[in-house]
């Protein structure tokens, strides 16, 4: 039985899958967060919070009780603002006490002296507590139910999603928004069977048309011919009926991706009282937007209006599928398009889209495709070593700037364009020198760990696979793996404090991958007891043992050809850390050059 408590109200949710998915995250992060701006000012002071505006945030259906209701829905909201007030709630947690906002009441409650989390189920209890302590990095959620699994993931979006200029002076403002200016209708229903009937009256749409199905009505409009009108509708339909066969509402994820690829020229400013633009109009109503702005994207006669759904139309559908099955199917042809989704950079279909030509064949739609989700994986890789942030809000502007700048750009333009951006970041690869594993970057050190070790495996002949190395559905996936066991006694020779030795255990080159099972087993053991145990491992963790250095000689010609410095290590101490983390440099720095833009 799962539990949402509030208001001294004890609810029931009835549905197991309490919380959506990272789109979702990303969805209530974006809005919240762009509804905020529009009213906020560093002039300000908090009293003035008082007179933004509201934001609306959705009904919430459930039978009444004495002491406890059923939800019907809203489950999914209320756990994941739960989730986002935990992760304000650390935050602040470091903050001058003026500067603090008391939020743990519409966190947890207190009942008859026992506290219990507002989504409170005996199996979550232990996931809730390490994110509400902020110990994320001691969760291990590999084998924990799939609803454990999904709370935990959605948390990592929320750390990962939240802009970084509200997590400083601006977060008390934002959090008293939250609490009193974002409002939620509470429909209640004095049995679960009326509040079930509210809820299918509330949802029962009848015919109501989606987005997609308005802009097919107005572009078919304007096909004068009704042969021509005929053939473009049964192109229409199955293009559609392809997208949707990906998921239910692909079809508009996919021209919300196209337009903004290829015809949007603005995006509203991150600046109090902007108005929205072409890039977020497209992104509610991009229906209204093609019809408003049709001259605009070269829709002026029948022939453009035919042109753009039997010929561009199946064009870009086919390289968005084309997109959407290497992000689930690793192939070594489109290796960044996956590396990409892994991340879960979903501004990467756009960005690619924006590149391609209607008149590109298919081996430049090949290329392109390479060389920009290439440059995204550049791009992803010199923000998470610099900890800077991921979330859509953070880089959508930047993504959109580049989507305009490389439009239907000739392929060595194309490479010469965004080698340039790499060049001009304001971040580069020198962050690897601090860079340490914290539960911002927990799900992106899984990642650059198992690039490492895939990436000497492949130059040493080895055949194995990324996709097994990050793969968490698997019975037994890979987790992190700490070279130093948890055991600040064994070292204290070497710091003066368990927080130093903390910060050693957890920097870059203390760290490997292993399978789950090994992980586990290995956890307490000392290094001389892992060393031989890390032999029969992969590569990355094997290259610590001597042995790898025997009868390998492939490992030895790569080693020696890339000019990387691995070595047998005896004695596992502070200096090796820091070695280690030399030589992951120097292997990141191979794997995400700029120079590959340009092959």
């Amino acid at each position: 039985m799962i539990y949402f408590q509030t208001r001294s109200i004890q609810f029931t949710i009835i549905n197991e899958n309490i919380v959506g998915g990272k789109k979702q995250i990303e969805e209530l992060i974006d809005d919240l967060t762009g509804e905020f701006y529009e009213f906020f000012d560093s002039g300000n002071s908090r009293d003035m919070v008082e007179q933004y505006g509201h934001y609306y945030l959705g009904s919430i259906v459930f039978s009444s009780g004495e002491n406890q209701a059923a939800i019907i829905d809203g489950q999914q909201r209320l756990t994941s603002l739960t989730l986002l007030l935990i992760y304000l709630n650390n935050l602040q947690k470091n903050k001058l006490p003026e500067n603090k906002v008391a939020i743990d009441h519409l966190i947890f409650s207190d009942r008859h002296g026992v506290r219990s989390f507002n989504i409170h189920v005996d199996e979550r209890e232990k996931c809730l507590n390490a994110l509400y302590t902020d110990n994320a990095t001691s969760f291990n959620s590999s084998n924990e139910p799939e609803s454990v699994r999904n709370i935990f993931d959605r948390y990592q979006d929320i750390v990962e999603m939240f802009p970084e200029d509200l997590r400083d002076n601006a977060l008390p403002f934002f959090i008293d928004w939250l609490i009193y200016n974002v409002d939620l209708v509470e429909i209640s229903a004095y049995t679960e069977q009326d509040a079930h009937k509210i809820f299918v009256s509330m949802n029962d749409r009848g015919l109501s048309l989606t987005p997609t199905e308005m802009l097919k009505g107005f572009l078919l409009s304007e096909i004068k011919s009704d042969k021509n009108r005929g053939e473009a509708n049964e192109i229409w339909k199955k293009q559609i009926l392809e997208l949707t066969a990906i998921d239910t509402k692909e079809d508009d994820d996919f021209f919300k991706n196209w337009l903004r690829a290829q015809y949007a020229n603005s995006i509203r400013e991150t600046k109090r009282g902007a108005v929205n633009e072409d890039f977020d109009i497209i992104g509610t109503t991009f229906h209204k937007w093609v019809r408003e702005n049709a001259k605009k994207i070269e829709l002026a006669d029948t022939t453009d209006y035919e042109r753009f759904v039997m010929v561009y139309l199946p064009k870009y559908v086919a390289i968005y599928k084309l997109l959407k099955k290497y992000s689930l199917e690793f192939s070594a042809d489109f290796e960044c398009v996956f590396y990409n989704a892994e991340r879960n950079f979903t501004l990467q279909y756009q960005v690619v889209l924006s590149a391609i030509t209607p008149d590109d064949d298919d081996e430049v739609v090949k290329q392109k495709i390479q060389i920009v989700s290439r440059y995204i994986d550049q791009y992803i890789a010199r923000r998470s070593f610099n900890f800077k942030t991921l979330g859509y809000n953070a880089v959508k502007n930047a993504m959109f700037v580049v989507s305009k700048k490389i439009r239907r750009k000739e392929v060595q333009e194309l490479r010469e364009i965004l080698q340039k951006e790499l060049q001009n970041m304001d971040f580069d690869l020198d962050g690897i020198d601090d860079f340490y594993l914290n539960q911002f970057t927990m799900k992106n050190m899984r990642h650059v760990l198992a690039r490492m070790t895939y990436f000497i495996e492949n130059g040493s002949g080895l055949n194995t696979k990324f996709d097994d190395y990050v793969n968490r559905e698997v019975k037994n996936p890979y987790d992190i793996e700490h070279v130093w066991a948890d055991h600040y006694e064994r070292f204290q020779d070497q710091f003066q404090t368990e927080r130093d030795f903390q910060n050693a255990r957890n920097r870059f080159g203390d760290l490997l991958i292993l399978p789950q099972d090994k992980n586990r087993s290995f956890n307490d053991a000392e290094y001389k007891e892992k060393l031989p145990m890390y032999f029969g491992e992969n590569l990355l963790a094997k290259s610590l043992n001597e042995k790898c250095y025997q009868n390998n000689p492939q490992f030895m010609r790569f080693m020696k050809d890339e000019g990387f410095g691995f070595a047998a290590i005896d004695n596992f101490t502070k200096d090796s850390i820091q070695a280690r983390q030399q030589l992951y440099k120097s292997l990141c720095q191979k794997i995400w050059s700029t120079d590959l833009l340009m092959k």
